[in-house]
């Protein structure tokens, strides 16, 4: 049975409502007569001016002649891609670390507990400082670089990836992949409620993958040319730095949380399984993980939320996100403090509540499932 709020409760949330808008108002308007004393200037016009100054890591066309606008641009997609980055790596992270703290063997179990309470333990701030200046800044020259696999280059300069080109008609074939990719959960939706389309939910993807492979031209290599290296991606250290601390970091906390709802899951499943005569390995990823997974989500959305708003400690090693770049650099060229600022929370907070609605959603379709 559903209760209703009574009258005096509505009546209450209506007067709570009209007096954060009445402070809020408050709040804005001696902003503004603040402002008019000092014959400042309110508004956001001034993001069409000329920067006037470069950005030396970015995912689009940048120059002194852009406008701020271009700028915050930048430094968004720089800091979508910081986050995404250390999302993934800290995920896989505590996933592998996280089993390790469940496994029988004494040292594999407390290498993972050496682990945990040495990054726990240390602020985030002293970690990415400390990938920068003494690991980072210690490696060889170009000439001297560290050839990993894949064909991926290292040295002080930071990574040198390859990079695939893709051929001038396969766009196509990369829109049909993305199609493919974004109707396989559908599909996928369609076979949970009883139709036999679990094949074809499966095959989307692969076949994606195939038309994505199928379209590449050639890849673009990084190669040692004269003293420098030429070809393929370079990842800046201070984008290497700035992802190691955020993935190493929290990374220790998703480790915790797998270990803890692992262990949530009811013994009797496991027994069940084993009954089965399913193999260690094949209980914990078919039966154990799938139930631990619905008590994950929910701590697993507050550490995403903590890797985005620490990707703002790139200022601290010079990675030209948000924070660094538009609260710091165009602020101090601008003087609009206030708009400023309003812009980087207002960005922050969109990009959070997208998340964390993303998180949400992902976790009632996980209920639902295990509901079934």
């Amino acid at each position: 049975m559903i209760r209703r709020p009574s009258r005096r409760a509505r009546i209450g949330q209506w007067v709570f409502l009209l007096a954060m808008l009445a402070g809020a108002w408050y709040l804005a308007s001696n902003a503004a007569d603040n402002l008019a004393r000092r014959h400042i200037a309110f508004g956001f016009g001034y993001l069409a001016n000329t920067a006037n100054f470069d950005i030396p890591f970015s995912l689009i066309d940048f120059g002194p002649d852009d406008s701020y606008a271009r700028a915050l641009l930048v430094c968004v997609l720089n800091t979508l891609l910081v986050s995404a980055m250390s999302v993934v790596a800290a995920t896989l992270i505590g996933l592998l670390v996280g089993l390790m703290r469940l496994s029988s063997n004494w040292l594999i179990r407390n290498i993972g507990l050496a682990y945990i309470e040495l990054v726990r333990n240390t602020p985030i701030l002293v970690q990415i400082i400390f990938w920068y200046v003494a690991v980072l800044h210690n490696l060889p020259g170009p000439r001297q670089s560290l050839h990993l696999p894949l064909g991926v280059l290292l040295n002080v300069r930071g990574f040198y990836l390859p990079v695939p080109v893709m051929a001038p008609w396969s766009r196509a074939a990369s829109l049909l992949a993305l199609l493919l990719v974004v109707a396989s959960p559908f599909v996928a939706r369609l076979t949970a409620n009883g139709k036999s389309l679990g094949k074809l939910a499966l095959a989307m993807p692969v076949l994606a993958a195939l038309l994505f492979a199928v379209g590449i031209d050639h890849v673009d290599a990084p190669s040692l040319t004269g003293f420098n290296v030429t070809g393929g991606v370079q990842l800046p250290p201070e984008l290497a730095a700035l992802w190691a601390g955020l993935s190493i970091y929290s990374g220790a906390f998703i480790a915790e949380i797998v270990r803890s709802s692992v262990q949530a899951v009811s013994q009797g499943q496991r027994e069940a399984a084993r009954s089965m005569g399913l193999k260690p390995s094949l209980m914990l990823f078919l039966v154990v993980l799938p139930q631990a997974l619905r008590m994950m989500v929910p701590p697993l959305t507050s550490q995403y939320l903590n890797v985005i708003k620490s990707s703002s400690l790139g200022a601290a090693v010079a990675y030209p996100e948000i924070f660094q770049i538009f609260a710091g650099t165009v602020l101090n060229k601008s003087g609009r403090e206030i708009e400023t600022f309003a812009i980087v929370m207002a960005i922050f907070l969109s990009i959070n509540l997208a998340v964390s609605a993303a998180m949400n959603a992902y976790n009632r379709r996980v209920m639902l499932m295990t509901a079934r």
